[in-house]
């Protein structure tokens, strides 16, 4: 009989008080009410944990270096309980032959019932021989490996938009899983890399629940990507009251405004920076004095610089642009009055226009 991960936290030593507190936490990451902790409770303690085949294509690793800091859950909670990362051959133990047959013997005992996640993308170009584990294209790898699986998880913009390895003129013709994949639900979780919490929150909610969450049109999870950054951003007080900063190092910079003129991205990109954080909820790239880059977001490789300024927000400043509202209000004003003025001239010039030879009749 396969474990659960209830069976595991007590062969721990965890107590029935810590797993629930676990579970509450869990809930709370999740973005779900309280109410439904007892219910991940219940899929904990009854459910077997869920086989997992983490392979890797043309990447850094940056989503498993940010996977392997979760704090919310631990990612050693989430590796070692919660799920059975049978396949990972960047930190698993066995290599070459073992590890192959590691992965074979998982996908025929579990077919259709293990989790493939996907760090990296498929180069289509030269037959695949762009990217070579194990002896074979990874695109034949990557299609083997989804088509027994019951879903497929994205890591990061470049298995979920192709990333800078598909930047232009992309000569190994790098692209994303989904173009590879056509016949699974694949859950993207751009980013270069992923928030650590978003990538272990995903994971536990589909061993949980069974089920993938709630995506957006563009396969995200929507409890972490619903949202611009710029929606809750700590700076976004300084944006609207068009305090900015205008070059690195002057004093609106020290001060901490806004940093949309050096380039930010925020505007425009969804992810749970600005909330959840990283490094145990301590930064994000904006607190820490740098501009969004947007590495959530399709195409953010091909966009220009990182330092354009974006030209399509219209940005108002209550307290920079008051006088300048006002003069525009006032000036508004002064051409309804005129306008009003030439109505009426008309209006009068009309009715004393002179009269016609049939009402003179």
């Amino acid at each position: 009989m396969t474990e659960t991960f209830y069976d595991v936290l007590r062969r721990q030593g965890v107590t029935r008080r810590s797993f629930m507190k676990f579970c509450s936490l869990t809930a709370a990451s999740l973005g779900l009410g309280p109410t439904l902790a007892p219910q991940i409770a219940h899929a904990l303690e009854t459910k077997p944990r869920t086989p997992v085949l983490w392979l890797h294509g043309l990447e850094c690793t940056c989503c498993t270096e940010s996977f392997i800091r979760s704090a919310h859950p631990l990612a050693k909670d989430v590796i070692l309980s919660m799920i059975s990362l049978d396949y990972d051959d960047t930190i698993m133990a066995a290599a070459g032959h073992q590890a192959e047959a590691a992965l074979e013997e998982v996908m025929k005992k579990y077919k259709g019932n293990y989790i493939l996640a996907v760090e990296g993308n498929p180069p289509l170009g030269n037959d695949g021989t762009f990217c070579i584990p194990g002896g074979k294209p990874f695109v034949e790898k990557l299609k083997h490996v989804a088509k027994d699986a019951k879903a497929v998880i994205a890591w990061g913009s470049c298995a979920s938009w192709g990333c800078v390895q598909a930047a232009k003129p992309n000569p190994t013709n790098a692209v994303s899983i989904d173009k590879v994949i056509t016949d699974k639900p694949i859950i993207k979780v751009p980013g270069c890399p992923p928030i650590a919490e978003v990538m272990s929150a995903v994971v536990t909610y589909v061993v949980a629940f069974d089920r993938i969450p709630e995506l957006d049109r563009q396969g995200r999870p929507k409890m972490f990507y619903s949202q611009r950054i710029h929606d809750k951003c700590y700076r976004r007080p300084h944006f609207d009251a068009g305090q900015f900063v205008e070059k690195w190092d002057d004093e609106a910079a020290k001060a901490g405004y806004c940093l949309y003129k050096m380039g930010c991205k925020g505007p425009t990109t969804y992810n749970a920076c600005s909330t959840t954080r990283w490094n145990e909820g301590v930064s994000f790239p904006i607190q820490s004095g740098h501009g969004c880059i947007g590495c959530s977001e399709d195409g953010f490789w091909d966009k220009g610089s990182f330092y354009d300024r974006l030209t399509s927000i219209p940005a108002f400043g209550v307290e920079a642009n008051a006088d300048t509202v006002g003069l525009v209000a006032a000036g508004v004003v002064g051409a309804a009055v005129v306008a009003h003025a030439a109505v009426t001239a008309i209006k009068g010039a009309s009715e004393k226009r002179a009269p016609t030879k049939t009402e003179e009749k």
